[in-house]
């Protein structure tokens, strides 16, 4: 590089200034150029999409914040098919169930003449009832001692639901409980007994004369060793009027709930909906298992 000094004669500064050589401009050209090229590829890169799991390292604490209302995408795990038969059974215990409320069963157990049926050896009830309360009422002069009984809280518990081992019926068990004040002179005051019993129906699949498919009611009774009688409260009575009465209760109570509840499920089978029934059906005429337990 050449410098050179020059003065003007009109001021008192003196201007200093330097003359590049050819080779020298030729070197601070070719900087400049490569620091374009540089800075260009950088800008193109800064667009290009990093590649899957790499990112630029940043300081710790100052990563750039995510905008309102996204965050990092989470692993998702591959949805597992749903099997559209395990809802079956729950779908039809809960129809079953819904039916037996709203066709009014707690109303007719509560409003049950049970007095009546008792002490006039039959009444409404059937034959089997009614010849053996004729026994029990000249065998046993409690009856005539007995002034009122009233059905009192009735209640409908969660259904249960099983199939057969060949797959080719359902079992509903349908567990009642309610209790029962009995207005005895003999003990003084009236006596609230506990009663729980299960009925259990059987449920068919048939097909008409036109291919149609129906669920039909097969048998349907009070599950042998599920009625329950306990004490809750009053004055104990003599042991032996308290088993006189429950085994009364215990003859008579099973077939006259029976014959409440069986012709509602009777009803409720007709009235279901069709694709349930349709899809039920199916399976139990194929003895296709679809019931864990419910």
């Amino acid at each position: 590089m050449q410098c050179r000094e020059s003065s003007d004669i009109h001021t008192t500064e003196n201007l200093s200034f330097c003359l590049q050589t050819p080779r020298e401009m030729f070197l601070v050209g070719s900087l400049v150029v490569l620091c374009g090229l540089l800075a260009q590829s950088t800008a193109q890169l800064a667009g290009l999409p990093l590649p899957l799991g790499q990112g630029l390292p940043l300081p710790l604490g100052q990563g750039l914040p995510l905008p309102l209302g996204q965050g990092l995408p989470l692993a998702v795990s591959p949805a597992l098919p749903s099997n559209p038969t395990d809802l079956l059974a729950g779908n039809f215990a809960n129809a079953l169930s819904g039916g037996l409320l709203s066709g009014g069963l707690l109303g007719i157990l509560e409003n049950i003449p049970l007095l009546d049926v008792i002490k006039s050896g039959g009444g409404s009830s059937n034959g089997l009832v009614g010849g053996l309360l004729g026994k029990l009422t000249s065998s046993v002069p409690l009856l005539n001692n007995i002034l009122d009984i009233k059905i009192t809280d009735p209640r409908l518990l969660e259904l249960g639901l099983v199939q057969s081992p060949d797959g080719h019926r359902l079992y509903a068990t349908i567990p009642l409980s309610l209790k029962l004040q009995v207005n005895m002179p003999v003990v003084g005051s009236f006596l609230q007994l506990a009663v729980k019993l299960n009925i259990t129906a059987e449920i068919v699949a048939m097909k008409d004369n036109q291919g149609r498919i129906h669920l039909v009611l097969g048998d349907c009774t009070h599950s042998p060793g599920s009625l329950q009688i306990t004490l809750l409260n009053g004055v104990t009575p003599v042991q032996s009027s308290l088993d006189s009465l429950t085994g009364i209760l215990t003859k008579v109570l099973p077939e006259l709930i029976q014959g409440k509840v069986c012709p509602l499920i009777n009803g409720i089978l007709s009235g279901l909906d069709v694709t349930l029934v349709h899809n039920i059906a199916e399976l139990l005429i194929h003895g296709i298992q679809f019931v864990i337990k419910v």
